[in-house]
């Protein structure tokens, strides 16, 4: 049973991201995109090679090509020709004999080893031929046919999301163009009378909105088309005029502030009234006033307004919807043991994603500790931290010298 919360009933982490996958499928939609054009693009098929890669058997290293067996009987053989990269040999290895080969060369018929030619010596008497100092089996430094992807074989499976590896992995089968899923439309909102863009003068009472600029290169960085709507002013009627305009036009909307409990947040209430709340705060610190839900079109995610419980809230609980929209198989974070470096407090009842600053020591060893003040609108803590220092739900304080699970922001990047 869970200890004693700030809030009770709040719904664990790993429920809600339960409760997302239950309800969300991926988005219908696809496009054709140009390889040089797909890096960060989520495949909607699989890929299924046409050609054995490499094509032929080819030589590993530079060198020279022969039966082995002949070496078993002699040391020396006579140099019959060349095979380049591109340009093979077009005669027949026999026996006694070998042929010159470069790096990527196809295998001439009849011969069915290479040695590297740091173990042979060009004789000059007789003329024209090899002497052997490495006796090879067969096989010997020859890259067969279809050793790295054999014909037939899936090469990569729809919901990879593409890096330069895999386009590099797609051109070698001959694929010049994809089928990828259609970029999520994500309508981001912020509200707020207290808000006011960066440019302006702030009047008494005001503060500058800080959280779309953080989405929005997050959302971009994911691959998602962004629609902005700016700062709506705390009012119910201004607030439902433009959810009901991001439903016409998104997949996803996400709004930050407004879903609090204060007198002003109205967002909730105009998710009841457009569609319907699947969920509402959750055992998350920071970021307990997370909404989810559905309106008529569009999936929503309602986060709180302070800077850091936005951003947070957005890493553990928006990018898995985005994962889950874009049909994408799923990118778990990388979580590493680290040391405390210190004591770390910590009250049972909410995961608490604490802004962290990770160490490796000479021995391999990470050492972690907090980032200055870890409150919920002191964004300095993460701009300046390299981790999240991620303690359990029913966790109490960490004392110094003990083990703690680290997320390096790292390992969230697309």
């Amino acid at each position: 049973m869970i200890a004693s919360c700030d809030t009770p009933g709040l719904l664990p982490l790993s429920q809600a991201l339960d409760k997302m996958r239950d309800v969300i499928s991926a988005i219908s939609g696809q496009e054709q995109c140009e390889l040089m054009q797909a890096n960060g693009r989520i495949l909607a098929k699989d890929v299924i090679s046409a050609v054995n890669v490499p094509p032929s058997d080819n030589s590993a290293m530079d060198g020279y090509a022969m039966i082995a067996a002949d070496l078993q009987q002699t040391d020396t053989l006579e140099l019959v020709g060349t095979a380049f990269a591109g340009i093979p040999y077009s005669g027949t290895v026999q026996s006694g004999q070998c042929v010159r080969i470069m790096t990527g060369a196809v295998i001439p018929i009849g011969a069915d080893a290479v040695v590297m030619q740091e173990n042979t010596v060009t004789l000059n008497e007789p003329a024209k031929h090899i002497q052997f100092t490495q006796f090879p089996k067969v096989g010997n430094s020859i890259r067969n046919a279809g050793e790295d992807i054999r014909q037939g074989a899936v090469v990569l499976r729809a919901g990879t999301r593409l890096k330069p590896a895999h386009l590099s992995l797609l051109a070698s089968v001959g694929v010049p163009r994809v089928s990828v899923v259609r970029k999520i439309k994500v309508g981001l909102i912020a509200t707020g009378d207290e808000l006011v863009s960066p440019g302006n003068t702030l009047q008494s009472g005001q503060i500058f909105e800080s959280n779309r600029y953080a989405l929005h290169a997050m959302l971009a960085a994911f691959g998602a088309h962004v629609i902005d709507f700016g700062i709506v002013e705390d009012k119910l009627g201004s607030l439902q005029r433009t959810f009901e305009k991001a439903d016409e036009q998104c997949d996803l909307v996400l709004s930050c502030g407004g879903v609090s409990v204060g007198d002003a947040d109205y967002v909730k209430d105009v998710l009841q009234t457009l569609g319907e709340v699947n969920f509402w705060k959750v055992a998350i610190k920071p970021g307990k006033p997370f909404a989810f839900g559905k309106l008529a079109n569009a999936w929503f995610c309602g986060l709180p307004g302070n800077p850091v419980s936005s951003y947070v809230t957005f890493e553990q609980l928006v990018k898995p919807v985005l994962e889950m929209l874009s049909g994408q198989i799923p990118n778990a974070p990388l979580i590493l043991a680290a040391t405390a470096d210190c004591d770390i407090r910590k009250v049972p009842g909410r995961a608490d994603y604490q802004r962290g600053i990770y160490r490796v020591e000479e021995t391999g060893q990470l050492f972690v500790s907090p980032n200055g003040k870890q409150g919920s609108g002191v964004m300095s803590s993460i701009a300046h931290a390299n981790c999240y220092i991620v303690l359990a739900q029913d966790a109490g304080s960490v004392a110094q010298g003990s083990t703690v699970h680290i997320q390096p922001f790292t390992s969230l990047a697309y």
